[in-house]
This record gives C-alpha cells, sequence and structure tokens, in this order.
C-alpha cells in the first residue's frame, strides 16, 4: 500500500508539472501570437486567413528597427511597407488591401504581386521555342501579359519563415500551364537588410526548355497609400535608351536614345513634368508612362536603376537590379474603383511601379537579351528597394 501511494504521489506531481508546462506554452504561445499581431500595425491577420485552390493563405510580416513589411502567399504579394518619414512618422508606401477576398475578386490590379511565368507582355501570346510555337492567353487582348489568365499572382505559394527579416516563398509551375513549356519550380525569397532594404531573391529551374521573366509589381506613392498625385515625386532612372511600342504597347525591336524626349530620367525630374507632352506618340500609346528602359550596365552584378524621393514625406526609394531593364508605370490605368487598405481608393496616377525585368516579348526579339532556360541551369535574378530619408 506504501508503494503504491509513493507512485500515486509521483505519478499526481508529474501530471501536474505537464499541465503547468503546457499552461506556461500555452501562455507563451498566445503570447507570441498577440506580439505578432500587434506587429502588423492595421492589418488583421485573419482576414488574409482563407482557403483558396484547396490551400490555407496567411499574412507575414518582416520587421527591423525601422521598417515593417508584410506579405502573403497569395500571389507572393507585398501588402504593406511601413517606413518613417523625415517627421519619423511610420508611412505606407505601397499600394494594397486589407484583406485576401479583395485580391481574388475578378480583374487583376497586379498589386504588390510576384508576375510571371512570364513578366510583361508577349505579342499575340505567341512565342516559337526550338521549332515549336506556344500560344498563350491573350488576356490583354490582342496579347499575353504577367502570365495569363491566372499566372503566379493568383496562385497561392509556400510560405517557410526561419526568422523575422525572411520570407521563402515557393510555387511549382505545371508543364503546359498557362501554355508554357516545362514543369517550373519557382523560389522568391524576401529579406529585409539591417540597412532598411527589401531584398528580393529570385530562382527558378525547369526540366523542359522554356521562357522566364518574373518580377515584383509593387504599386508604390512614397507619399504614402492614396495620398494624392505621385507627378510630384523626382525620379531618376539611369538608361540612356529605352525600347519604343506599338499602339499595343508591343515593343517595336528598337532601342531608342531618352534625350531629348519626355523619357529622359537621367537627372531627378518630376515624374509628370512631361506627363502631357502632346509631341509624343509613345505616351500617347501608353496613356503616360508604361514602358522598359534599357539600364546602362557597365558589368554583371548589381546596377543602380533608379531613384524616387516622395516629393511630400522626404522618404527615398533607391532601386538595385541584376536585371537589364525596368518597367516604368506610372498609374494611368488606376481609375478609383478599388478601396485600399488605408480606406482611400486607387485613384488615377497615384501609385508608380518599377518593376525590375528582362524586355517585354522578348522571346520574340532576337536582338534583345534572352529570357529562355533550359535543363541543368538555375534562372537568379535580384532587386532590392532601399530606404532612406532626404536630409
Amino acid at each position: 500500500m506504501k508503494n503504491f501511494c509513493s507512485a500515486f504521489l509521483v505519478a499526481s506531481l508529474a501530471l501536474t508539472a505537464c499541465n503547468n508546462t503546457q499552461q506556461n506554452n500555452s501562455q507563451q504561445e498566445s503570447k507570441t501570437d498577440s506580439t505578432k499581431s500587434e506587429t502588423m500595425g492595421a492589418l488583421d491577420v485573419k482576414k488574409f486567413q482563407q482557403i483558396i485552390d484547396g490551400k490555407p493563405t496567411n499574412l507575414y510580416v518582416l520587421k527591423n528597427k525601422d521598417l515593417q513589411v508584410a506579405i502573403t502567399d497569395y500571389g507572393a504579394r507585398v501588402v504593406s511597407i511601413l517606413v518613417p518619414d523625415k517627421n519619423g512618422k511610420q508611412t505606407d508606401v505601397s499600394v494594397g488591401f486589407d484583406n485576401v477576398d479583395d485580391y481574388t475578386k475578378g480583374g487583376d490590379t497586379y498589386f504588390g504581386a510576384v508576375v510571371g511565368r512570364y513578366g510583361n507582355r508577349i505579342a499575340k501570346g505567341k512565342f516559337k521555342l526550338e521549332g515549336q510555337e506556344y500560344s498563350l492567353a491573350t488576356n490583354n487582348a490582342p496579347n499575353h501579359l504577367h502570365g495569363g489568365n491566372k499566372g503566379f499572382s493568383r496562385v497561392v505559394w509556400d510560405a517557410q519563415q526561419p526568422d523575422d527579416s525572411t520570407l521563402i516563398l515557393t510555387y511549382i509551375s505545371d508543364d503546359g500551364e498557362e501554355g508554357y513549356p516545362g514543369e517550373l519550380d519557382a523560389q522568391v525569397t524576401y529579406t529585409l537588410t539591417s540597412n532598411n532594404e527589401l531584398k528580393i531573391d529570385y530562382e527558378a529551374t525547369t526540366d523542359k526548355a522554356t521562357v522566364v521573366n518574373l518580377t515584383n509589381h509593387t504599386y508604390f506613392n512614397l507619399n504614402g497609400e492614396g495620398n494624392g498625385s505621385i507627378n510630384n515625386h523626382l525620379m531618376m532612372i539611369n538608361a540612356d535608351k529605352f525600347t519604343p511600342v506599338d499602339s499595343t504597347l508591343i515593343p517595336t525591336g528598337k532601342l531608342e536614345s531618352v534625350a531629348s524626349t519626355p523619357f529622359d530620367f537621367r537627372k531627378p525630374t518630376a515624374i509628370g513634368a512631361r506627363i502631357n507632352d502632346t509631341n509624343s506618340m509613345q505616351l500617347k500609346y501608353g496613356k503616360g508612362y508604361d514602358h522598359n528602359f534599357i539600364l546602362n550596365k557597365s558589368a554583371s552584378g548589381l546596377t543602380k536603376a533608379a531613384e524616387v524621393v516622395g516629393d511630400q514625406s522626404g522618404i527615398v526609394m533607391d532601386v538595385y537590379t541584376t536585371e537589364p531593364g525596368i518597367q516604368f508605370y506610372g498609374g494611368n490605368f488606376m481609375n478609383g474603383t478599388h478601396k485600399l487598405k488605408s480606406g482611400k481608393t486607387d485613384d488615377h496616377r497615384t501609385a508608380f511601379c518599377l518593376e525590375t525585368q528582362h524586355y517585354p516579348d522578348s522571346p520574340n526579339h532576337p536582338n534583345f537579351p534572352s529570357t529562355r532556360l533550359e535543363p541543368g541551369k538555375v534562372y537568379k535574378t535580384t532587386t532590392i528597394y532601399a530606404f532612406s530619408v532626404k536630409k
């Protein structure tokens, strides 16, 4: 009997200890979740937790002592970038929604998304590879745009967050998906560095020759989301040439000088300074700026592509990339139909995009840098958006 009582006492103490440990762990997890929610700012994580195509979605946050970046695995989209302005006020410089449902609704704005398998346009949705012609969706009639009807911007990526500064997103695109050849294994890694840089590393491999051109489609307003026109932002683009387009925004194949044109941003110039130049057929075709600039690159590796300064906030964004081009889009087709997470709307030209990339329609222009990827090779590019304040 004495042995039974002793055994019972030991078991009871062990059970109590186990319960206390579970309670402490539960409290710790609750505290962690609470802290995580607080760091999301005004965003409600639950509004990003859905089941889409049988896969759960979520919201993730990267942070350092100055910046905070929120990203959803739906489309690998940047939802929010909080940056201190010249007065130290946290300012959300990216455009997006406060819930995943709005991202899924008809008609893709591409807010914050990783676009692919081929970012930008392919003429009439057709290209040839190894003697075979491939047909893609003409979702930007008469052309193919940003990977097609669904593309990488409307799928759920698999996410891993090893620490507060890194998010790794992966997606396997099946052979034949959206008409593209080859199974493509894609990976996008977002890293928020201690130097206030949002670094984006892209990697991909294929089991069959294909074309790849991944980019990020974040819309920026350095005065804050929805805070008026971006036409007074000062912008520099490190490019002596650009690729002029036809009336459907497909490159003609020529490489033209920016000199003496509204496309000369080699010195800091207000975005809207020449937006109404009636002599520019290129501005008429794009209804403003929607063009690829050929970056001045002296060697491989990262090159400073652009610099933009918010005229009210003093926030500076420098763009560095390993890519040969950058697409500057001035928000020409924004029309106020979408309510943003700030409660404001996406009014005309209240945001801009700087999409680092290979040139549009490269598969149909042998004189453009190639976007071909073969088995055994690794597609690998890096882009950095660095934030600071004008002194």
